[in-house]
């Protein structure tokens, strides 16, 4: 049994070989209910509830009828019974307008934010009405966050910056800075381990923030208008690392408004006034 770069569960190089996925919350190759959400099913509210999907392949993103509302005169629907899967090792683009919904679509794929309605499954799993410290536990380990504005510590360095996302991911204290190294070296970052923040340009804040993101080997990378503060020479740096790491079996989605960037992904999907399509 392989493992996969980045947590797949696809298959290693079509040869049929199945690929366990690990966390800090345990393999993934759950057997028992299916985690439909219908009636009949009682959903979990802790992870120790949760018997796991029929199958070691469910997609990593699978949202079913999922509708977020916000209280006003009238109620504003951010999402719309939107629909979308994402299997791993998808590169999915989600391009729409201000005010379309990326946002609110975001804090939902991130466990940010719950639905008002519908269900948001993570590896199988239904996150809806999970404790909010099984949240976090998902969110740690199993997703990674690239910002527009980087969020770096100016005053860290370059290296404790991605240690800093080990503490809350369930990287093992002894792998902590080997792994630091290797994704910071990954990124093409390698020789500015002891550099602070401020002193590096923004192509290279933004390639220490994917480090970070990745370190733990997350199961998807969300990336939020990742190229919204760079310029064209920049942008196309960092969508270049974007399609390495989707060939190292990294599974994107990337939230945008730019055409550019969201016509470098495989797929394509368009928000308008929180309903999702997919663009053939």
């Amino acid at each position: 049994m392989r493992r996969a770069p980045f947590g797949r569960t696809s298959d290693v190089a079509g040869r049929g070989e199945p690929v366990v996925r690990d966390g800090p919350l345990g393999p993934l190759g759950w057997t028992g209910r299916t985690g439909r959400t219908d009636d009949t099913v009682e959903l979990p509210r802790t992870l120790d509830d949760w018997e796991g999907p029929a199958t070691s392949v469910a997609p990593v993103i699978e949202l079913r009828d999922l509708t977020r509302s916000f209280a006003g005169d009238p109620p504003v629907q951010a999402l719309r019974r939107a629909d979308l899967v994402v299997h791993a090792g998808d590169y999915v683009s989600v391009i729409g307008p201000s005010g379309s919904g990326k946002s609110t679509l975001l804090h939902i794929l991130g466990l940010l934010d719950r639905p008002t309605s519908g269900d948001y499954l993570l590896d199988g799993l239904p996150t809806r009405d999970l404790a909010e410290r099984d949240r976090a536990a998902l969110r740690g380990g199993r997703i990674g966050f690239v910002f527009q504005s980087f969020h770096l510590l100016p005053h860290r360095s370059v290296l404790d910056n991605v240690l800093l996302a080990t503490l809350y991911s369930g990287v093992p204290r002894g792998e902590r800075r080997d792994r630091a190294r290797a994704a910071l070296e990954r990124v093409g970052m390698g020789h500015r381990l002891d550099f602070l923040p401020p002193v590096l340009s923004g192509g290279e804040r933004q390639r220490v923030a994917v480090a970070r993101a990745v370190i733990a080997s997350p199961h998807v990378l969300l990336a939020d208008e990742p190229t919204g503060n760079l310029d064209s020479v920049t942008t196309a740096g960092v969508l270049d690392l974007f399609d390495e790491l989707h060939a190292d079996g990294l599974t994107l989605v990337v939230i945008t408004h730019d055409a550019t960037v969201s016509a470098r992904a495989r797929r394509c999907v368009r928000i308008t006034d929180g309903v999702l399509r997919e663009v053939a």
